[in-house]
């Protein structure tokens, strides 16, 4: 996937970047699927699991996981280990979404 071209887009990106055996990650699904409910279409989500994508996770600086990460026109808004609520991360992309 041309993850860049998303990044570098107009509309907001947010990336969860996660893996497998992680059982933090697996605990944001919810809290995601309520986020792409509430955002729909004004915002582009992606999953990365950090051992597929080792590259982009190094250029994001993930340390751990789960790491969100919300990117506007090839900018980092905003970045968050670990657990976050669904109303913390739609207030992040609220600033960005059309």
């Amino acid at each position: 996937m041309n993850y860049e071209s998303h990044i570098q887009g107009d509309k907001p990106t947010l990336i969860e970047f996660s893996a497998g055996w992680c059982e933090t990650s697996r605990l944001m699904i919810p809290v995601l699927n309520e986020v792409r409910d509430v955002a729909g279409n004004r915002v582009t989500m992606l999953n990365v699991n950090i051992e597929e994508e080792p590259a982009l996770a190094e250029q994001c600086q993930v340390q751990t996981v789960p790491t969100l990460v919300i990117f506007h026109r090839g900018q980092m808004l905003w970045k968050k280990n670990g657990i976050s609520s669904s109303h913390e991360i739609l207030e992040h992309l609220q600033l960005v979404m059309n």
